[in-house]
């Protein structure tokens, strides 16, 4: 006989999955619990022990911030913590842009063991070379949009292993530099900029997580599935080649193989090679340098932004440089063309500048599964001179091939590439084949830091050496679940109403639906997969052995069906996306809740639920949704019960 199914979902606040340290995901298990997160409510906020890195600041973090606010700051500053100088100069420019009133200095903050010499080249141990923001508090809210917008902050583990330099010798080095602008009285809140203050409680139980994870790590390299620490350089090597699609036979995630051979790539470009990708923190710290790459390369002007994109994306190119053009349907082609045209016009006579800096876009897109016409985009690019930048992060090389289409690739490594959800990581791809490859390469090199963090380098390379196969599992499971919601969805009864005879008789589609079964309502209203939402373009790029990705995002007739829907989803629910675990969350209410009906022009309902499915059984995946679904006929059947009057009886059983 057969195990129960049953719901798995973390305890509301705690890491995805439950006790991991770095985790990039923390549980909100219910509508409601995602309401309250937005609200800002002590309910949630009080008990939650991380969150998305970009969003909600590590406690490791938080407390190398607090130590650095004692030993450098004056009353009623702040801290934030960069792994660069330059990251750290755009924070404090970016706060000073946002208020011209306010002010922010820096400190650069050198972490070694004191028995050590002092010159870094030396160290037998790493040392951390650390550059602090100071600012006042009231104006916490414009670092903590620059912290979330460019994702370039210190990672947790790099956080962790400073807190250990400094708990096991102190810190030799400091240096102070300050750039004092006049201050302002003004204070800011934003409910994703969430830091609370830490107890000594929590941290002494902090340091007791952190012994433990020595402990993980020694093993992790010991039995070798991890590379040991001093090999960080070869993972990085490792990791580009991997991108870049030019590795040949991993199959397995068990060891790390030196010397492994080498192909031409798998992404449709020749010539390009390991030297062509750039590593970051994170995806959107990717996104960020791109446009700062083109801005240096291209000139300063407005870009596009295609269709409704993740936020920060769209957050990024209007913050920076001139602004953008927003097309967030992803169907104003007619616009966009004049838009080009009227530029164009603008120019001098004889004038070689394209009239805009680049078109962003996203494929698939986050979260309505839209695919861009990418050949209809080279076309323009080529015709007026701007640059194309892709984000494939949902949609990812193994399953579509855009790279022969971009100037430039992003894409978020914390996701599928990773799956495991225990580290952040963002990769660039310049096509060596694109018009500006000339330009953009040798600037790239220029001002380009490797500041991605040893060790998490390490725990990716680890992550992602069974990426493809892993792709084309989820590819199977996610289509399986896509197909049996379809099928209950009021979108098939308009597909069966065009092509069965029986229904081209004047009934309706909602018509229909209320009659699909004498007690069951129809709850599921769209299905946004590639499979049925722009599939030609998405065929069109879409590799020999791809399938539609892992990640769909469905509506429903009513909100209560949302909420039972997701509340009795078995699976594992909060942020992220890409996890080798299914995953859900109300995506428009954690992404946009202070925006409601701004985003709704641009067809995005705010009951939304997106789902990025993982690698469970298949059995167990299709029960879930089966047992979700029935929650949210049951739902609707009781409010129409209360709406009609009548009364509500606990022992009302399920048709």
């Amino acid at each position: 006989m057969a195990a129960p199914i049953v719901n798995i979902a973390s305890p509301l606040g705690s890491p995805v999955p439950t006790m991991l340290p770095h985790a990039v995901s923390v549980s909100l298990p219910t509508w409601q619990d995602n309401v309250d997160y937005e609200e800002g409510s002590p309910r949630v906020l009080n008990v939650m022990k991380t969150g998305y890195p970009r969003f909600f600041i590590h406690k490791a973090i938080q407390q190398l911030a607090a130590i650095c606010e004692q030993k450098f700051g004056v009353p009623h500053e702040k801290a934030m913590v960069f792994p660069s100088e330059t990251f750290a100069k755009a924070c404090r420019d970016f706060i000073t842009r946002m208020d011209t009133s306010a002010s922010a200095r820096i400190v650069q903050f050198f972490i070694c063991p004191r028995d050590a010499d002092r010159k870094p080249s030396t160290y037998s141990v790493p040392s951390c070379d650390l550059h602090i923001v100071l600012f006042n508090e009231a104006h916490w809210s414009h670092a903590k949009a620059f912290w979330q917008h460019t994702g370039s902050g210190i990672s947790s583990r790099q956080g962790e292993y400073c807190l250990r330099l400094l708990e096991k010798k102190g810190p030799t080095t400091e240096k102070v530099q300050s750039d004092i602008a006049s201050k302002s009285p003004i204070r800011c809140k934003n409910r994703h900029y969430y830091s609370r203050s830490i107890s000594s409680a929590q941290m002494a139980e902090d340091l007791a997580e952190r012994l433990n994870a020595e402990e993980t790590a020694y093993l992790e390299e010991r039995y070798g599935r991890n590379m040991p620490a001093v090999a960080a350089k070869e993972a990085k090597e490792t990791l580009r080649k991997r991108i870049a699609g030019v590795l040949v036979g991993e199959k397995s995630n068990c060891c790390f193989k030196r010397d492994q051979p080498l192909s031409s790539s798998i992404r449709g470009v020749s010539n390009i090679t390991e030297d062509d990708v750039f590593l970051f923190p994170g995806g959107m710290c990717a996104i960020w340098h791109a446009h700062q790459l083109l801005l240096r390369t291209l000139g300063n002007r407005k870009s596009v932004c295609w269709g409704f994109p993740y936020v920060d994306t769209l957050k990024i190119l209007q913050k920076w440089g001139p602004g953008c053009y927003f097309f967030g349907k992803g169907s104003e082609f007619d616009e966009l063309e004049t838009l080009l045209e009227e530029l164009q016009s603008q120019s001098p006579p004889g004038s070689n500048e394209p009239p805009i800096l680049a078109l962003f876009c996203e494929c698939t897109s986050n979260p309505l599964l839209q695919t861009p016409d990418l050949q209809r985009f080279r076309a323009l690019a080529d015709k007026y001179g701007f640059a194309i930048v892709v984000d494939e992060t949902i949609g990812n090389y193994t399953n579509v091939e855009v790279l022969p289409y971009s100037d430039i690739v992003c894409s978020s490594l914390t996701k599928v590439f990773s799956g495991e959800t225990n580290v952040m990581g963002g990769g660039l791809v310049l096509n060596p084949q694109g018009k500006h490859y000339n330009k953009l390469r040798p600037e790239l090199v220029s001002f380009y830091e490797d500041v991605y963090w040893d060790e998490d380098a390490i725990f990716l390379e680890r992550n992602s050496r069974d990426f493809t196969t892993r792709v084309y599992a989820i590819n199977q499971n996610a289509e399986a679940v896509c197909d049996l919601l379809h099928s209950r969805s009021l979108e098939a009864i308009e597909e069966k109403k065009t092509t069965n005879s029986s229904y081209l008789n004047g009934h309706t589609a909602t018509d229909d639906a209320s009659k699909s079964s004498l007690s069951r309502p129809t709850v599921v209203k769209k299905i946004y997969y590639p499979k049925w939402i722009t599939t030609s373009l998405y065929n069109s790029l879409k590799t020999p052995q791809g399938g539609y990705g892992g990640l769909f995002s469905v509506t429903f007739t009513t909100p209560i069906a949302a909420k039972a829907f997701f509340d009795a989803l078995g699976c594992e629910k909060g942020p992220s996306l890409g996890t080798n675990f299914t995953l859900a969350c109300p995506f428009v209410i954690l992404a946009h809740y202070t925006e409601l009906d701004w985003v709704q022009q641009f067809n995005i309902d705010p009951y939304l639920v997106r789902v990025s499915v993982g690698l469970e059984k298949r059995e167990v995946l299709l029960k879930w949704i089966e047992d979700a679904v029935l929650a949210a006929e049951n739902a609707v059947l009781a409010a129409q019960k209360v709406e009609d009057g009548e009364t509500i009886h606990d022992t009302m059983t399920c048709a």
